[in-house]
């Protein structure tokens, strides 16, 4: 027959399952607001039966029950919904630092208000058409340098706090990679310890809580995948590399770019090779910082290099009421020194470089007129040179035309003189200088027939990977004897560092205003009185056809850069709202598998508690059978 005592132990069993079971719910409840913890049930089964083969088990049909048993103390969590979690969370991240950031930007812009580098130069242009009607009047000169100066101060002011919100982000990606770091190494230590425990057979439910809190706030800084192997080797990766692998956690960090003003780049601490992201706080920051606001301060130094060139180039040919001629209204320091553009790339103490930021044909064309000639265009692009072909029934305005809409970083116009003038714009890539103008090369006969070039083919190209560049234009190098000196191409040197940060006016005109030019020089090299064709030829440039990088005129490039600008960060907001959505939705879908509702717990206690109470009471009953057996029987 069955033991005796037998009934005991089963009672023992069912108050220890019960007991376990009331714990556990109050472990939910003390963490119900404990971030990341998910709630736990005690699982039970029934203990291993005992068989009867012998002679009594006729007498006892089916096996004898042991009472209950706890399998295990599980956690309820669904690992699929927390592979999507993990997987979304970084695109919220993103767009939440790209709204974050884009609020900022377009503040700086200040559209439409009246203090915006806009405005004041409309109230610039107006300035010089004003001096256009009175030329004479030293007033309208003084109109002109003060409104300049607005413009400028405003210039500074936004490339100032276009800089500065990019060095706000290159301290936030240093910080962020801290945290990155910091989060893998301490999932790597919680890996350990959960190895440790399950090497033991226990079930480490408030560390898996641990590492899954840990996982999803690191997929919010950087995109990261979770992979378990056959080993049950708890993994994570990003961007295809192993960031954590069991126990041990794979280190970034970051060190100074030298060839983008010492902002940092970030790589792995154990290769040195670069790291990329592609989604997360990190990648959102480094995307900003790289692309949308190096490209916002090129629009603003391509706008500005072009603003100054343009009017520098009428106010040298145009003359002051003093009579003083061949001034440049707006300066740059610090700027390409020698005058044929040679600069120093290297660092070596030797020129090696040609530094040159327009080049002005001397020929003039028919924009309608068919070119009549055969040939391939080499121009600098951003992945290498660019060739841009052009044939005998095109013509001049279609062969600019296709120049502009190559990806070539030369732009191409005829200016008032319809004179083909090619000019540089911002370099995307950051090893290559902005506004430099690094390789023109002509198979035909266009170019020269311009007046730039003296020679076809690759002996006859430009590139700026000589200090002595220039010699190879039209009329830069004396002619051989006997021959015909040819018309001499003019270019402009490039600027070393941001136009719009050192752009400023003419230290001379601000000492003495008369030194503003309205009119042009007659025979005798002076102004006419009343003359105001130089004034008004600056003010004409407003709606000229100039090309600002892609952009034809001033109007063009502000109502582009403020409506691209706006439209990114309207993007920013609505991704925003929309990974905010799914991830609301997620989140409380899986708050309501893991999530601790107190009422729950508080039901299932009064329920715990009841069976605690039984199994009590049925040890009671035991008990006094057995003390009947025992004491009393046979009295």
């Amino acid at each position: 027959m069955a033991s005796t005592f037998a009934g005991i132990e089963l009672g023992k069993r069912s108050l220890m399952a019960h007991s376990q079971s009331i714990n556990t719910a109050g472990h939910n409840i003390s963490n119900a607001d404990t971030e990341g913890y998910s709630r736990q049930r005690v699982q039970l089964r029934a203990f291993d039966p005992l068989d009867r083969p012998d002679l009594t088990r006729a007498e006892t049909p089916g096996q004898i029950g042991q009472g209950v048993s706890i399998e295990r103390v599980a956690r309820l969590r669904d690992e699929f919904l927390d592979a999507r979690i993990v997987a979304q969370s970084n695109m919220e991240s993103f767009w939440g630092t790209r709204e974050k950031y884009y609020s900022m930007i377009e503040k700086v812009f200040n559209e439409p208000e009246d203090v915006s580098v806009r405005s004041n130069m409309d109230m610039f242009w107006q300035a010089w058409q004003e001096l256009s009607v009175y030329p004479d009047s030293k007033a309208a000169r003084q109109a002109v340098v003060t409104r300049g100066e607005s413009l400028v101060n405003s210039i500074h002011q936004e490339n100032t706090a276009l800089e500065g919100i990019r060095t706000i982000l290159n301290g936030d990606i240093e910080a962020t990679v801290k945290q990155v770091n910091d989060y893998a190494r301490q999932i790597a230590e919680v890996n350990i310890e959960i190895e440790r425990s399950r090497a033991m057979g226990d079930n480490p439910n408030d560390l898996l809580d641990r590492r899954d809190l840990l996982v999803e706030k690191l997929s919010g800084l950087i995109n990261v995948t979770q992979d378990r192997r056959d080993t049950d080797e708890f993994m994570l990766h990003t961007g295809g590399h192993i960031l954590v692998q069991g126990g041990v956690a794979r280190r970034f960090e970051v060190v100074p770019r030298v060839d983008d003003r010492g902002y940092s780049r970030i790589r792995w601490a154990d290769t040195q090779n670069e790291a990329a992201f592609e989604g997360g706080t990190l990648g959102a920051l480094v995307e900003l910082r790289d692309v949308d606001l190096r490209r916002e301060l090129q629009n603003l130094n391509t706008m500005t290099v072009n603003f100054m060139d343009l009017v520098n180039n009428v106010h040298r040919a145009g003359v002051g009421a003093n009579n003083v001629t061949g001034l440049d209204f707006f300066v740059e320091q610090p700027a390409v020194v020698d005058a044929l553009g040679a600069y120093d790339r290297n660092g070596d103490g030797e020129a090696d470089s040609t530094y040159v930021f327009r080049l002005t044909g001397t020929y003039g064309f028919t924009p309608q007129d068919q070119s009549g000639l055969e040939g391939v265009i080499t121009l600098n692009g951003r992945d290498g040179n660019v060739e841009v072909p052009y044939y005998p029934t095109d013509t001049i305005t279609a062969i600019i035309e296709r120049i502009n809409n190559s990806d070539a970083e030369v732009k191409a116009y005829l200016d008032k003189n319809n004179q083909l003038v090619l000019k540089a714009a911002a370099a995307a890539d950051p090893a290559n200088p902005d506004f430099v103008i690094r390789h023109v090369e002509d198979s035909g006969l266009f170019l020269r027939s311009a007046g730039l070039l003296r020679g076809s083919g690759p002996d006859g190209a430009y590139d700026f990977n000589r200090p002595d560049a220039v010699t190879v234009l039209s009329g830069q190098e004396a002619p051989a004897a006997g021959g015909a000196a040819l018309p001499r191409a003019a270019y402009a040197v490039a600027p070393v560092l941001d136009p719009a940060g050192y752009v400023e006016i003419n230290p001379a005109i601000k000492r003495d205003v008369l030194s503003v030019a309205a009119a042009f020089p007659g025979p005798d090299g002076r102004g006419e009185t009343g003359d105001g064709r130089a004034a008004l030829e600056i003010a004409s440039i407003r709606n000229s056809p100039v090309m600002i990088g892609r952009m034809r005129t001033f109007d063009d490039y502000f109502a582009e850069t403020v409506t691209a600008t706006g439209l990114l960060a309207e993007q920013a907001e609505n991704q925003l709202l929309s990974q905010r959505a799914i991830m609301d939705d997620l989140r409380s879908l899986r708050d309501s598998i893991s999530g601790v509702n107190i009422d729950e717990e508080l039901a299932d206690i009064i329920k715990f508690q009841h069976g605690y109470n039984a199994s009590a009471k049925y040890i009671t009953v035991v008990d006094e059978l057995l003390d009947t057996v025992i004491n009393r029987l046979g009295v």
